[in-house]
Order: C-alpha cells, then structure tokens, then sequence
C-alpha cells in the first residue's frame, strides 16, 4: 500500500505556549490510519513558533486528508493550519 506524507503548518493561538504538549495533542487526535513522520519549528515573528508535522498516511484512503485536518483543527490550542507539501513515500 502506497503512502503519502503531508506537511501541515500549524499556528498556535498563543506565543510562546508549550510546543510539545501541542506535538502530543496533535499525535493523539489523529485518525488511526495516520500518523507522525517528523515534527519541525518554524520561527514567525515575535516569540511566534509554526509547527511543521509531516503526516503520514495510506494514499488509497478517501478522504484521509480531510479527516486528518479536521482532527487537528478541534485542538483548543490551534489557531490555523495549511498544507504545505504532499509527497509520496
């Protein structure tokens, strides 16, 4: 079964927060056929920090994209996100 991984950037609502217990609240939302390949920082602006997660997740799945932001759209803690890269592994 192919798989692809998926970069999200995702914004917290608030400088300066707690980034891991984010990483944690982001592995345990996602739907079972997903999962983390990688998280990365990326600095913004004024103490702001954009989490990188790459995602992985089976290719034949319908829908699992949407499923998967969805997931981490509920996170209190998540301000936005965006898809960055879609590759295949």
């Amino acid at each position: 079964m192919a798989k692809i991984v998926v970069a999200l950037k995702i914004f917290p609502k608030d400088a300066g927060g707690n980034l891991d217990e984010l990483k944690r609240q982001i592995t345990q939302a996602l739907p079972e056929d997903a999962e983390v390949h990688r998280f990365d920082e990326d600095p913004i602006a004024f103490g702001l920090v954009a989490l990188i997660a790459q995602i992985a997740m089976p290719e034949e799945k319908t829908g699992i994209l949407d499923r998967v932001e969805n997931a981490i759209r509920t996170i209190p803690e998540v301000s936005e996100l965006e898809v960055t890269m879609v590759r295949r592994i």
